[in-house]
């Protein structure tokens, strides 16, 4: 609980001085030689420093996932974990968008199917090197299983987790904020609140700690934040009924969150562990703090398509 209160502000401190410093990045006139290329904002990419953040973190969660794998009795390499959560999340981020010709010079010009076909062949790749890789000794015991592993590492920490960087890529830096300020406050609330009054198990047999009324403390909390988050950003245009969407994305976000929370618990429980890690005091490993926000921004991502503008 101490380690907890401790940490917990201190993260939160961090990534919001992050957030800071990647609108304030955006701000900044971009070099000459991109807009040469064809580059089409007189601004640096948004989510400079985002993409760096989140590289290191994905990296941190492959090793953890690896060493889950190994837990669970499946030979799976740490670098090819590793290779394959950061190529994921370089193929999802880096995904050029659809080129005029008439307009950009900048690389071919892509149809519309392009990027899916990107991430299937990097897909396809992916698994040709673990087959490869994992049957390198000529032995074909347990091959399938880690080249699984390979590919949960790819899209888990891959390609799911480059949902917040797409995010970052069509709105404002304080949306991402925003999302992820929500999704931890479900956390955060359905933790002390569990914690005080719960008594009537969620799922006992895959999360013996997680209660109902902890979930619904959590989903008050990220319905708070929501609504809250609503009123304080600066949208170019804001939505329609501000606070009906407020409560009803933080309500989303709060279940979809809490259910990757207990998609990673589904994976440590079948792994016979507790916690991904012991690198946050507290709190776990970095995948135990990961899981909820990794389930919720692909949803994030389509919810906040339907419901607001595009930046820029």
């Amino acid at each position: 609980m101490r380690d907890r209160l401790v940490l917990g502000p201190i993260l939160i401190a961090l990534l919001l001085a992050l957030l800071w410093l990647d609108g304030y990045l955006d701000r900044i006139p971009c070099p000459a030689w991109l807009g040469q290329m064809g580059y089409p904002h007189p601004t640096l990419p948004p989510g400079i420093i985002l993409f760096i953040v989140m590289l290191g973190l994905s990296i941190m969660a492959a090793r953890e996932l690896a060493d889950i794998l190994h837990d669970k009795a499946i030979d799976a390499s740490k670098r090819i974990t590793t290779m394959a959560a950061f190529f994921g999340l370089c193929v999802s981020s880096f995904i050029p968008r659809n080129f005029n010709p008439s307009t950009s010079t900048l690389g071919p010009h892509w149809d519309p199917a392009t990027g899916g076909l990107i991430v299937s062949s990097s897909a396809v790749l992916v698994l040709i090197v673990a087959l490869r890789f994992y049957s390198r000794h000529k032995n074909t015991e347990g091959v399938i299983a880690a080249a699984g592993g390979t590919m949960l590492a790819f899209v888990y920490l891959g390609l799911m987790f480059g949902f917040v960087l797409a995010i970052r890529r069509e709105h404002p830096v304080w949306t991402v904020a925003w999302v992820l300020l929500m999704v931890k406050a479900c956390d955060t609330g359905a933790y002390f609140t569990g914690r005080a009054f719960g008594k009537r198990k969620l799922i006992l047999w895959l999360s013996p700690g997680k209660t109902w009324e902890g979930l619904v403390g959590g989903v008050v909390a990220s319905m708070a934040v929501g609504v809250i988050g609503v009123m304080l950003i600066q949208w170019k245009e804001p939505p329609s009924h501000p606070l009906l969407v407020g409560a009803i994305t933080g309500l989303l976000f709060g279940l979809i969150g809490q259910v990757g929370d207990l998609m990673m618990s589904l994976l440590k429980r079948d792994a016979g562990i507790k916690d991904s890690g012991k690198t946050l005091p507290g709190f776990g490993g970095v995948l135990d703090v990961l899981d909820s926000p990794l389930l919720v921004a692909p949803f994030a991502y389509w919810w906040l398509r339907l419901m607001l503008p595009l930046h820029g």
